[in-house]
Parts: C-alpha cells; sequence; structure tokens
C-alpha cells in the first residue's frame, strides 16, 4: 500500500489477493454487507477511489479512476485514469474501458496485457525491497550539521542567486 492510502472497511471487508497493489492516495470503501475485492495481481493506481466494487485478476485500474457500488471489473481489463464506472457496471474481460461514465473503446492486445504485468511486478518488487531493508531508527532531536543532501540532476536553469553543487 502506498502513502496516504485510506482502507475503510468498517462496514465490510476489504481484500487484496495476492500481489494485488493499492497505490498513494488511493481510498477504498466498503458497504453495509458489502465487500471490495481486488483480486490477484490487480493493479490500483494513485488517487483512484473503490467503494465496494470487485476489482478482477490482473486489471488494472488507472489513477484516479473512481469505480462505484457493485461494479465489476473483469480479469485482464484495464480501467483508463480519470474513468468512473457506474453503480453495478458489469465490465468484461480483456477490454480497455474510459470516459466519465465509462464505456467499452477497445479489446486490449497482448502489449497492453505484458505492459500491466511489468508494471504490477515492478510494485511487487518494490514491497518486497521496502520490506527487507526496514530498520527501526530513533527520530533526530534536530537536524544534522552539515547532512549531506540526495544530488538530482538540474534539467532547469537555476535562478542566477543560487548555487547548485
Amino acid at each position: 500500500m502506498g502513502p496516504g492510502a485510506v482502507l475503510r472497511g468498517d462496514f465490510g471487508r476489504i481484500v487484496m489477493e495476492r500481489e494485488s497493489n493499492l497505490q498513494d492516495n488511493c481510498v477504498v470503501h466498503t458497504g453495509p454487507d458489502h465487500d471490495t475485492v481486488m483480486e490477484e495481481h490487480a493493479h490500483i493506481g494513485h488517487g483512484a477511489v473503490l467503494h465496494y466494487c470487485r476489482i478482477g485478476r490482473d486489471a488494472l485500474v488507472g489513477m484516479n479512476a473512481v469505480v462505484m457500488d457493485d461494479a465489476v471489473i473483469g480479469e485482464r481489463t484495464i480501467v483508463a485514469a480519470m474513468s468512473f464506472v457506474r453503480i453495478g457496471a458489469q465490465i468484461p474481460a480483456g477490454v480497455l474501458v474510459t470516459g466519465a461514465p465509462a464505456r467499452v473503446v477497445r479489446e486490449l492486445t497482448e502489449a497492453d496485457l505484458a505492459g500491466k504485468r511489468l508494471g504490477t511486478r515492478l510494485y511487487v518488487e518494490l514491497a518486497r525491497r521496502c520490506l527487507a531493508g526496514l530498520e527501526p531508527v530513533a527520530p533526530l532531536p534536530a537536524v544534522e550539521a552539515g547532512r549531506r543532501r540526495t544530488h538530482w540532476e538540474v534539467l532547469v536553469r537555476p535562478a542566477p542567486d543560487r548555487q547548485i553543487p
């Protein structure tokens, strides 16, 4: 789960199956006697909202998309960024849906699916790497004198009064 994600299972259950991922600032909510389920390898993009729905195996919900009550997203389906999936929508497997309201625009190609699988693998590996590197630390009581900063390539010209090391 990414930073800022909110999971509200106060009415029903939230189920995240094996190697599903939920990115930064997502909101997942359940309804009375209604669960929200992300099946195996489901990939939920930054800022998406899932409101007691089901996301199929190996599906992708794009950034800032909304999937409403009782909607079902088929397996290997992509919901494009900023799309709105209506209450009760039944989205078939293997398609791209986009818009507000979301509608099927085409079947997915093998290249589309390969790109989605790569993205999911990257997030699974990121989670493993983060867990492997976690160490307990004490908070600093003050900023360390001379603490090094991360160096980044400067892609824009700095202001004339600012020196970049």
